[in-house]
């Protein structure tokens, strides 16, 4: 039974869940098969492929180490469904190094209830998540979680309200030595996405509304859920779930606001949806029910993914 297998947290389990990342990566690159005949996009493509493999593993970190799940791998294994189901994540660059480095923020930032190295967390935070907005600039949104968390926690200091801006200054800083050094291009390539678009009328086949519709109607169900059990929530974890609504609001804002949308834009959804989905899956006490849910995500992910690539 899937539920049972992945109802625990262990080495097989991960090792299951990265190999079929890699199997699918792999599957869905056949559609593009110019990727092997240069070197350089050979290193790019097993580059990103291990950028994927430690996203799900941050994914699992930033879980177990604070506590939004009980000791089980239904959250990476969520977050990998997801991929399959949007296959185009899997080769957009820009979306999947801007995601780590937004997964790398909220790691930071939930961590931040501890109260230990407040303004350290605050800064990486921050840093994270401007340099991901060089890679796709509606990323930066999620700075918005950065205040939030502040007012959760450290709001009394006044020193950690500047924190994000000296952070804002490093990245610029950074990045116009990059441009002055002869990278022009960078500097138009970050401008070009930096505007407003809700024209939503990008789909290439059938399959990716079908996918959307699908992925709408699962997000609604956890996030509400996932609400209206908040207040069931230790007092001491709330701060930490209120953190996990929040950022997903935030990736639907990025997908929202996003130029030359696709459904790769949602990448940013993945991660908090996935910690919904896990606590609502947990939530279940009928094993059979939490075996058909389980099912049902595996077998309309697998066709999607399938009906797109053969």
């Amino acid at each position: 039974m899937i539920a049972s297998l992945f109802n625990k947290s262990r080495p097989l389990n991960y090792a299951i869940i990265s190999l079929l990342l890699v199997l699918f990566y792999f599957l869905y690159l056949t559609q593009y098969p110019e990727w092997t005949e240069y070197y350089t996009t050979v290193v790019q493509k097993i580059g990103l492929l291990v950028v994927l493999t430690g996203s799900l593993f941050l994914v699992r970190f930033v879980t177990k180490r604070n506590g939004l799940s009980k000791d089980n791998s239904y959250a990476p294994f969520l977050f990998l469904l997801f991929h399959i189901l949007f296959p185009s994540v899997l080769v957009n660059t820009n979306i999947i190094l801007a995601n780590f480095f937004i997964l790398l923020a909220l790691r930071r930032l939930i961590s931040l209830q501890s109260l230990i190295t407040p303004k350290e967390k605050i800064f990486d935070a921050s840093l994270w998540i401007f340099v991901a907005t060089l890679f796709h600039f509606w990323s930066i949104l999620f700075i918005v979680l950065v205040f939030v968390s502040i007012v959760f926690h450290v709001s009394r200091d006044y020193r950690n309200w500047i924190i994000p801006f000296i952070a804002l200054f490093t990245v610029g800083v950074l990045f116009t030595l990059a441009v002055i050094a002869g990278e022009h291009d960078l500097l138009f390539i970050v401008l070009d996405k930096a505007y407003i678009s809700f024209d939503f009328t990008y789909f290439e086949n059938i399959y990716q509304n079908i996918a959307l519709a699908i992925f709408s109607s699962i997000a609604v169900l956890f996030f509400v859920t996932q609400l209206l059990a908040l207040s069931n929530r230790p007092l001491n974890m709330q701060s930490s779930y209120k953190k996990i609504l929040f950022s997903f609001v935030l990736g639907v804002g990025i997908y929202v606001l996003s130029a030359s949308k696709n459904n790769s834009f949602l990448a940013f959804t993945f991660f908090p949806l996935a910690v919904m989905g896990t606590n609502f899956i947990e939530s279940l006490d009928n094993k059979w029910v939490r075996e058909s849910v389980m099912y049902s995500l595996i077998v309309i992910s697998f066709f999607i993914f399938f009906a797109q690539v053969l």
